[in-house]
């Protein structure tokens, strides 16, 4: 998984940068994100996971959710300079990456819940973070190989 995050980390904000400002910046429709909300609704992702890593590792079970929607009109992406959404999504990525690393072996079978019936591990969450990672990435027309 950290391979797969690191590939995409090292490759995806080249290619986000050849979309020309106003492809990234447009809105399929007004209640649909444009590629720039998409970026942006991943910084968001990568924020809420970064507290599920790391609290899940010393709270029981810690509940830990986000209104999606809500989020990523309160950060106004949209209206954001289109390097600092590539940079600092790259950014954070890196840095989930550095935290993962340090994650104890013994502390991956423990559990969070992001809002669903069932709690999760962190060791599920973790593989699942780079699966709707890459979801969104497709979404925005970006190639992932």
């Amino acid at each position: 998984m950290l391979n797969r995050l690191q590939y995409l980390i090292n490759t995806i904000p080249d290619k986000l940068r050849t979309i020309p400002d106003a492809d990234f910046s447009n809105k399929p429709a007004p209640e649909k994100w444009s590629k720039k909300e998409i970026i942006g609704h991943l910084i968001d992702s990568a924020t809420n996971n970064h507290h599920r890593f790391v609290r899940a590792q010393f709270e029981d079970v810690p509940k830990i959710t986000y209104a999606q929607n809500n989020w990523n009109n309160a950060s106004c992406y949209q209206d954001m300079d289109k390097e600092h959404v590539i940079s600092f999504w790259a950014n954070y990525n890196q840095h989930l990456i550095e935290v993962v690393k340090r994650i104890p072996e013994a502390d991956m079978l423990r559990e969070c819940n992001n809002g669903g019936e069932n709690n999760i591990t962190l060791q599920w969450l973790i593989a699942d973070y780079v699966v709707h990672m890459e979801h969104h990435l497709r979404q925005a027309g970006i190639d992932l190989e």
